[in-house]
């Protein structure tokens, strides 16, 4: 279960105690801004993707969404989202629970630049 994973992760930094679990689904980036009482916009979203023959996660604010033109500039590469029954294998999460921590071996996180004005 992804929760597990995540709480291993973050035991080895000493910072398990931080997570937070809800009764409610926090899903999708509307579920958990209501049940942090909080804007979307400061919910990190994470989406995947495939590069070439590799996964990769992008983190990005709640309220932001995918530029393929950007994203192709950036990458080199056309955007090409990670079908919903590859997230769990490629990424180590399900659809629903992606987060950038306790991810599979080789599965490289990019933070969008829409996060800096959360500094």
């Amino acid at each position: 279960m992804a929760i597990e994973k995540v709480r291993a992760y973050f035991e080895q930094f000493g910072i398990a105690d931080r997570i937070k679990e809800f009764h409610e689904s926090s899903a999708t980036v509307e579920l958990a801004a209501h049940a942090l009482n909080t804007e979307p916009c400061r919910i990190a979203k994470t989406l995947s993707f495939m590069l070439g023959d590799k996964a990769i996660l992008i983190v990005t604010a709640g309220d932001a969404k995918n530029d393929n033109h950007k994203y192709k500039s950036f990458f080199g590469a056309k955007a090409k989202m990670l079908k919903p029954e590859e997230v769990d294998d490629l990424i180590g999460h399900g659809i629903g629970g992606v987060c950038p921590f306790g991810i599979n071996d080789g599965v490289t996180v990019y933070l969008d630049e829409s996060l800096k004005r959360f500094k």
